[in-house]
């Protein structure tokens, strides 16, 4: 069983399997999610949206799609590539995504969800979660919230990870989404009061683990997302911080030696150091210099031959900054 205390959002075009494997070396325990794949990629793609390293575990995927036959095709196919959870997207406000018919506006058709959960985990071994909104719309009371985690719950989702603000279907922008309604973190803490007997993560706008240890004396997981990404260094706190382990902690020059072997080993099977060095840039947040190692990451990861040596410099030149690393 994976214990949820902390994941990481799945975040389209960020959370990749380079960014995913740049957080597990600095946390062993923080549950990692893909970005959302859908079941079309995923039976008719031309790619293979699904390869991972293993030292990702514990690895969910994020899964889009509302008809039934292929999420379960898509389940059973998750269960072969060894992924220890599927997560159903019922959160995503993007136009894009209700033209498939799926993500937010799937919490108006609880049934459908239901059955697609529970022909899913008929159909495989691996659990299937439910990421959702508050609510949608105009369908944003508590009753409709309670009436849908209720139906869903009943059809086996035994974690349902809920985004504390309401999603708009129209009139704005998935980014503007982000920062408007405002939270309301008190209707997810009464979820967990009315199911106590399934678990309930809770995510938005958390930007700390102080804060995440407050939200977890109500719920039983935490979900950050942009946080993370944009000062990924925090990570290297989080099994101590969130799990209760007494770790040392990684200093970003381990965590970068580590990641400048990762790169090299990219770099010689044919990849590019950008797509590693991309989610590297907020490593070195809050130090003297760091405006200049995005820069010079930012400026040279994507040259031809660019390698490890990329990371190291930049490193180096911060490092004269920060005598104290």
């Amino acid at each position: 069983m994976i214990s949820h205390k902390l994941s990481i959002a799945p975040m389209l075009d960020w959370t990749d399997r380079h960014c995913r494997y740049f957080y597990r070396v600095m946390s062993k325990h923080t549950v990692l999610y893909t970005e959302m794949v859908t079941t079309g990629a995923i039976l008719h793609g031309k790619g293979d949206y699904l390869a991972y390293n293993d030292a990702e575990h514990p690895l969910v995927l994020q899964l889009g799609g509302s008809d039934v036959k292929a999420m379960v095709e898509c389940a059973k196919i998750a269960e072969q590539y060894g992924y220890d959870e599927v997560n159903i997207n019922v959160g995503c406000p993007s136009d894009r995504v209700q033209n498939g018919r799926f993500g937010a506006c799937l919490m108006a058709e609880p049934a459908l969800v239901a059955e697609c959960v529970n022909e899913m985990q008929a159909a495989t071994n691996v659990p299937v979660t439910v990421k959702s909104r508050i609510g949608i719309d105009d369908l944003d009371s508590y009753e409709f919230l309670h009436a849908f985690v209720e139906q869903v719950a009943q059809a086996g989702c035994e974690h349902f990870i809920i985004h504390a603000r309401k999603a708009w279907l129209s009139g704005l922008s998935p980014k503007q989404n982000r920062d408007v309604p405002p939270l309301d973190y008190s209707r997810v803490y009464q979820i967990k009061q009315d199911f106590s007997n399934i678990a309930i993560s809770i995510n938005g706008g958390i930007k700390s683990f102080a804060e995440a240890n407050q939200h977890l004396a109500h719920v039983d997981g935490v979900m950050i997302g942009r946080e993370i990404y944009n000062s990924p260094y925090m990570l290297a706190t989080a099994d101590n911080d969130i799990y209760g382990e007494n770790n040392s902690i990684l200093t970003r020059e381990q965590v970068m030696n580590t990641m400048v072997d990762y790169i090299n080993h990219t770099v010689s099977e044919g990849g590019r150091a950008w797509h590693v060095l991309r989610h590297m840039l907020g490593l070195c947040n809050g130090l003297a210099g760091a405006r200049h190692f995005r820069r010079h990451l930012s400026e040279c990861a994507g040259k031809d031959g660019a390698d490890g040596k990329i990371l190291t410099d930049a490193y180096t030149k911060l490092v004269a900054l920060n005598p104290d690393l």
